[in-house]
């Protein structure tokens, strides 16, 4: 059964179609690498995209988003949507993670990949994986702890089964060395 993610991201893409777009109203857009300077020079960015990085994210357009939530890969055009108010109030290193997942996404796109293949969950979707995995390595390159990774992985719309789930297919281990598990440790969006 196809998960309530990929329902949402059905009825969004929907209101995308619409003669007007109600979910762009009060957005703006930017190009990528105007907004987000340099950034093609980011060693993960270039792991990502190697040596067409400039390329592509100065062709990558950007919805700032009045919707609230984090950010994702609009899968009509392979845009990026982010939510102003995540922007503006994250955490920013949550923040410069979840870029990396979305361009890992955008190149998926370009790929022709299905992003919200309803066939699997979210936590076990090779789209996801793949792009957790780039973000998890990057945690890692900048010497995150494995706490401050797990903390990164937890979102509210996980249970603790599919955080666990989604963790082990990172490679992270879901408790701490003690065996603890640090369920208040739950990254959420700006309210």
């Amino acid at each position: 059964m196809p998960s309530i993610e990929y329902y949402i991201f059905r009825i969004l893409r929907l209101l995308r179609k619409l003669p007007i777009n109600l979910l762009s109203f009060g957005s703006t857009t930017s190009c990528f690498l105007e907004f987000f300077k340099d950034f093609d020079k980011v060693p993960a960015v270039q792991g990502i995209f190697g040596e067409k990085a400039t390329e592509i994210l100065s062709q990558l357009r950007v919805e700032f988003s009045w919707v609230s939530g984090y950010m994702y890969v609009d899968g009509s055009d392979g845009h990026l949507v982010i939510s102003k108010g995540y922007l503006n109030n994250g955490n920013k290193t949550d923040i410069y993670l979840d870029l990396i997942h979305e361009l890992c996404h955008v190149k998926q796109f370009m790929e022709g990949k299905e992003l919200f293949d309803p066939q699997y969950d979210y936590v076990e979707r090779p789209t996801e994986i793949e792009a957790y995995r780039y973000a998890v390595e990057e945690a890692r390159r900048l010497g995150l702890s494995e706490e401050r990774i797990r903390r990164y992985l937890r979102t509210e719309w996980m249970n603790e089964h599919d955080f666990c789930r989604l963790a082990k297919s990172v490679n992270v281990a879901p408790t701490s060395p003690h065996g603890k598990l640090e369920a208040s440790a739950v990254r959420k969006g700006p309210k």
